[in-house]
């Protein structure tokens, strides 16, 4: 197990940016990413509207949270279970065959595809390091 305090600080900010740049990049067009949400095809009309205007948010909070170290550790789980939640999304969605941008950066998303399942998966590694790191100095 890793114990640098240092790679603990990275995979804060790293997880923490990642997620905060997400929410901003989707919180200024809740439309667009009501329709990227839509194309999944997992969820109603009304509740890829409703995910669009908060996911975001969730998104923006929990990112800084995570870059501040305020509430590592509840912020830290929530970012590990909207990971997973998107790694079964992505999977899903593959399995059915459907060929979607993920939505993830806004205008800048790529493809719901293998590529964002291991950078999805390696984020998940991060937040899962920096959920179980043993109390210590603060960095």
């Amino acid at each position: 197990m890793i114990r640098n305090k240092y790679f603990f600080l990275a995979f804060r900010l790293i997880v923490g940016g990642v997620f905060f740049a997400s929410g901003l990049l989707k919180v200024g067009d809740p439309l667009a990413f009501a329709q990227d949400i839509k194309n999944f095809r997992i969820v109603s009309h009304e509740a890829s509207f409703l995910a669009a205007l908060i996911l975001p948010w969730i998104e923006i909070l929990c990112g800084a949270l995570l870059i501040t170290g305020i509430l590592r550790r509840p912020s830290a789980l929530l970012a590990s279970g909207l990971l997973i939640g998107f790694i079964i999304l992505v999977g899903v969605t593959m399995a059915r065959g459907i060929d979607t941008d993920c939505g993830c950066f806004g205008s800048l998303s790529h493809r719901a595809d293998w590529w964002l399942l291991l950078q999805d998966g390696v984020l998940l590694l991060m937040s899962l390091c920096v959920l179980f790191a043993k109390p210590g100095p603060r960095v």
